[in-house]
């Protein structure tokens, strides 16, 4: 079963939706975080949570629009913004399935999100699987998303649009919380059993090298996938990587 629903809460209207097959009986739920410029209902959450209910009948698969993506109304993103629009969904799950097994699945600028949150608030999830996590957003911005124009834009103090399935814009001044918000410089050693990072060897987005460095400091299992781009396009490479996260998280 699909469901749209939307967590309404301090100014802020989060777009969302639920994949559940028994949403009584909830014992389970998985939180996913989608890229940059995506959308809640994105092909890569879609295929993994009807992996994931074809086995278990009492888990849950939230997935929920970032600020200013997908059908989000706000104009202006900002970090802060994604930091309580998370905070808010999983405060949302706790109190609708008082559930004690939180899982958390991100990818990209999600994964870079969900990352962020746990340095500031702490670690919400039992387990959490990262695909090409975003480490260096900032670079990331910088080096693949933005054109030599779009740089000259922005530090001329102009906003430029960039994305995929959605154009985000991107201001100067969320230009510099990325810059100033250098989750690298975090310590993760803590939360390190309970993370495990996928990542494609042939990533044309987010260098691998750097996300197995960013794994290596904070002893992250780190899994290499070869073949894989960053969206891991090839649906047979798409498939191992979930049976991996799937067993990774404890489930069937």
């Amino acid at each position: 079963m699909e469901k749209l629903f939307s967590v309404n809460a301090e100014k802020h209207s989060i777009r969302c939706k639920l994949y559940c097959d028994t949403p009584k009986d909830v014992e389970t739920v998985i939180v996913f975080g989608h890229g940059f410029g995506g959308h809640m209902g994105n092909k890569a959450a879609e295929r993994f949570a009807g992996r994931v209910l074809e086995k278990n009948k009492h888990i849950a698969a939230v997935t929920f629009n970032w600020p200013c993506h997908g059908e989000d109304i706000k104009k202006k993103l900002t970090l802060d913004d994604c930091s309580a629009y998370l905070r808010l969904v999983l405060a949302h799950v706790r109190e609708r399935w008082e559930v004690q097994n939180l899982y958390g699945y991100a990818t990209s600028f999600g994964g870079y999100l969900f990352l962020r949150y746990i340095a500031e608030e702490g670690n919400p999830f039992r387990k959490l699987a990262l695909r090409c996590p975003a480490v260096n957003m900032y670079g990331v911005v910088v080096s693949a998303l933005l054109s030599e124009d779009g740089l000259e834009k922005l530090e001329k103090g102009k906003n430029v649009s960039v994305g995929f399935d959605r154009k985000i814009e991107i201001s100067p001044g969320f230009l510099e919380e990325l810059r100033r918000s250098d989750i690298r410089d975090k310590d993760y050693l803590e939360y390190a059993d309970d993370i495990l990072i996928l990542h494609g060897a042939k990533d044309e987005i987010i260098p691998i090298d750097e996300v197995r460095r960013f794994a290596d400091d904070n002893l992250i299992e780190f899994v290499p996938v070869e073949a894989a781009d960053h969206r891991f396009t090839d649906p047979k490479i798409m498939g191992d990587a979930n049976a991996r996260i799937i067993a990774f998280l404890g489930l069937r």
